[in-house]
């Protein structure tokens, strides 16, 4: 696979075709490794929105090919997207790597899992079903699972392929059609996927994909009178205002996958070096663009000093670069805006009297590259304890006893994730039961499945994807009351 694949489709996609935008006009994807454009992409807005949500009206009507499909045949062709997926995996990686900047294995491991996640919801697809309740009175009852109807879906531009498949994945098990909007960071795999939903035989209008702005795009889609039901995955501001849109607008349905700024724990019997490498990976994967990375790395005083210096040590032998590059480990942020976002929050770290023991400044001379930051001696009033980086900045704060520990994790608004390195179970399931978080990773982090719920507690979202829990945000169910008449005695 060339360092530069060809980039094929940039056009929205609705009907099943690729279309020009109602208002003629475009925006370039940047390559963040260089800071150049890579092309121009067709932005949408609000009238194409429009046309995207009535094709999928369509194909969502009664008697439609869609809504007429055995349930195990909707799971087939699930099934084929994925194959076609695993397919093409070497030229979507290489696409990701050039629009999103990850580093190439990472882009490659995020098509595998896609396929897994595909696979695993074609399984569900013919086994949605309701109940027989045995009702009070002379009544036979039955529950129906059906589809919710038109869901419209926001991904984030972190994992683009891996969250188009979390979002596909159930919505199109359940019988559900799409409206989608990729990031406008990060549209070009989420185009090509469109364009393999054809090749897969999907009906038009089942997929739609429509590039664009959030305040465009996004706001047309959180407040349209004739979607359902949104799943968005972003930033808990982000959040906010599609829920008030979603009570404006016809009090549709959400899910939100939102902010987290998740405690990772090391105590002191942990194996040490098993500690570091789990606690450096939990921030520094994707360059610490992660929802649910470890950002703050709470470690006991009696092996603090010893973690600080083997967690810098490892920060400063990480491999920056060409994500293209064999052996990078550590490619560059997104985008401009993401980096300048960052270099504040490391400024404030440095400001406030945070130590650091790595990194801290940008890397090279183009793109967007910031590299791997280590802090030692922060504490929890600090912005970098605080606030979301979203980057590459690894916050080591010192704890002594369990108490105090839960009451310091706890003490934030998010509640994504959370995890702890210890040999003793009784500490580690009294943190996992004390913790507020949707996930509680246990001698490891960030260790998601398709087959695991994922979502948070508190400001970081409602509902959860993933799993059979992820299924049931795209159903409706419907009770069917049959009444049973009494023969005279």
């Amino acid at each position: 696979m060339s360092k530069q694949p060809e980039i094929k489709f940039t056009k929205l996609f609705i009907d099943g075709q690729f279309v020009d935008s109602v208002n003629g006009k475009t925006f370039a994807a940047i390559n963040p490794s260089t800071g150049k454009k890579l092309c121009d992409v067709t932005e949408g807005d609000e009238a194409d929105v429009d046309k995207a949500v009535e094709a999928a009206r369509r194909a969502f009507k009664l008697g439609s090919k869609w809504r007429t499909m055995d349930a195990s045949s909707r799971g087939h062709l699930i099934c084929k997207f994925a194959d076609l997926i695993e397919r093409d995996a070497e030229y979507l990686a290489a696409l990701e790597t050039l629009n999103n900047g990850k580093p190439l294995p990472e882009a490659q491991f995020d098509m595998a899992f896609a396929v897994k996640c595909l696979r695993y919801y074609a399984g569900w697809a013919d086994k949605i079903h309701g109940q027989t309740i045995p009702a009070d009175g002379s009544s036979f009852v039955m529950t129906r699972k059906e589809p919710v109807g038109v869901v419209g879906q926001i991904i984030p531009w972190n994992y683009p392929v891996l969250m188009c498949a979390w979002k596909f994945g159930p919505a199109l098990a359940a019988g559900c059609t799409i409206v989608l909007k990729p990031a406008t960071e990060t549209p070009l795999t989420a185009l090509y996927l469109a364009h393999l939903s054809v090749e897969a035989g999907f009906p038009a209008g089942v997929i739609n994909v429509v590039n664009g702005f959030g305040d465009t795009v996004g706001t047309a889609l959180t407040k349209h009178p004739n979607i359902q039901k949104i799943a968005f995955t972003g930033s808990t501001e982000v959040g906010r205002s599609i829920m008030e849109n979603a009570a404006k607008s016809n009090l549709k349905r959400f899910s939100l996958e939102l902010g987290g700024k998740s405690p990772i724990v090391v105590f002191p019997d942990a194996d040490l070096d098993n500690a570091v490498s789990t606690c450096f990976s939990a921030i520094f994967a994707n360059m610490g663009q992660c929802c649910c990375a470890g950002s703050r790395t709470f470690v006991h005083e009696d092996i603090y000093d010893e973690f600080v210096k083997k967690t810098a040590a490892m920060a400063a032998a990480r491999k920056v670069g060409n994500p293209f590059d064999e052996g990078v480990e550590h490619g560059p942020q997104v985008s401009e805006k993401q980096f300048n976002k960052i270099i504040d929050l490391v400024e404030s770290g440095k400001k406030e009297g945070a130590s650091v023991k790595c990194g801290g400044k940008k890397w090279g001379t183009e793109g967007y590259f910031i590299e791997p930051t280590v802090f030692a001696d922060v504490t929890d009033d600090m912005r970098i304890a605080q606030e979301e980086i979203f980057g590459p900045v690894q916050t080591i704060l010192k704890f002594r006893t369990m108490e105090e520990l839960i009451e310091r994790a706890n003490k934030t608004y998010y509640g994504l994730a959370a995890g702890v390195m210890t040999k003793d179970m009784n500490t580690a399931l009294t943190f996992a039961q004390a913790v507020e978080a949707g996930s509680v990773w246990i001698n490891c982090y960030n260790a998601s499945t398709a087959q695991t719920p994922f979502g948070g507690f508190k400001m970081s979202g409602q509902g959860r994807e993933l799993g059979e829990e992820g299924l049931h945000h795209y159903l409706e169910v419907k009770t069917i009351t049959i009444a049973i008449p009494q023969k005279n005695s």
